[in-house]
């Protein structure tokens, strides 16, 4: 169903520009409060453990929140649920995503990073919404950009960036594969250095789906994602994903998950992009009811209200 692909962009210096939406950002109304869109691509096993879905359900819960409004869209929509229009009017985009992933381009998922950049919308990505495109799309920009921090103070005379995408999509690395995103870089005797900037995976190594409860840890307690929430509390049916996550650093880790059997995972990563900000949320799973509890739901609404506060 999905195809290779490498993509190469060549000679690529620090003096390029990152391109970035116009200015003349639009913030949430006073009157209308924080817009939210719920993007869901809606595949029937949701059914299973969600009445109407869960992009729907997620909505119907902000609809019972003071300061927001809230649109549910779905992949089948037209446009994919992701027009111009709608875009234009949202300040928080929260996407679940799991088995239709390449249906949605990479240039889909660049309109959506331009917008985060340029501070005009907010990403919140769920659990296996770790490939889709927007999320996947995010992490390659902010790949790069560490990449191109990190020559800043460099003093040789030129360098140059070949962007390497991964040989395959939606393939899990092995425990034994190299950790991604990274670089290599070669320093030729006219002084330019050339860097390879090999993107990340956004995938992990295992991960199971038995349903076995998880135990969300709170890493910071006085952050806004974190308000109200007990630093420790269970989630009864989840899915497992294990570390090391295939994702650039991040700004800040919120919380993070771990089983009784040992595996543990950064399930609370926020990263700044640009103007803007993505936030992941690991626990979840459409056949087993964890946007149903309680705290999930609320850490869910904070990173809403925070981000799409931080907008305005």
């Amino acid at each position: 169903m999905h195809t290779n692909r490498r993509k190469f962009i060549k000679n690529v210096t620090l003096a390029t520009a990152v391109t970035l939406v116009p200015d003349g950002m639009l913030t949430a109304s006073p009157t209308k409060g924080i817009r939210v869109v719920v993007w869901d691509e809606r595949q029937p096993d949701q059914k299973k453990a969600y009445d109407n879905y869960i992009g729907n359900h997620l909505a119907d819960h902000f609809k019972t929140q003071s300061g927001f409004s809230v649109r549910s869209v779905a992949l089948d929509d037209p446009e994919q649920g992701l027009s111009a229009e709608v875009l234009d009017n949202c300040d928080v985009l929260i996407w679940w995503g799991h088995v239709r992933h390449g249906e949605i381009k990479p240039e889909t998922g660049r309109r959506i990073v331009e917008q985060v950049l340029a501070g005009k919308t907010a990403l919140i990505a769920l659990h296996a919404s770790h490939w889709s495109t927007p999320f996947v799309e995010a992490m390659y920009e902010r790949t790069i950009q560490d990449a191109r921090k990190s020559y800043q103070a460099s003093n040789e005379s030129q360098i140059e960036f070949k962007i390497i995408a991964p040989a395959q999509k939606y393939i899990m690395p092995k425990y034994d594969t190299r950790l991604t995103p990274y670089t290599a870089s070669r320093k030729f005797p006219d002084r330019t250095v050339k860097v390879d900037v090999h993107l990340p995976n956004c995938c992990f190594p295992a991960y199971r789906g038995d349903g076995k409860p998880s135990t969300i840890q709170i890493l910071k307690p006085q952050h806004p994602i974190a308000k109200g929430v007990p630093q420790q509390f269970q989630v009864p049916q989840t899915e497992m994903y294990n570390e090391p996550f295939h994702v650039p650093e991040p700004d800040e880790i919120v919380l993070e998950e771990r089983w009784e059997t040992g595996e543990w995972f950064r399930s609370g990563m926020l990263w700044r992009l640009g103007k803007g900000q993505v936030f992941y949320f690991r626990p979840g799973h459409e056949l087993y009811p964890v946007y149903k509890e309680k705290w999930p739901l609320q850490i869910i609404t904070n990173a809403a209200r925070w981000m799409g506060g931080s907008l305005q």
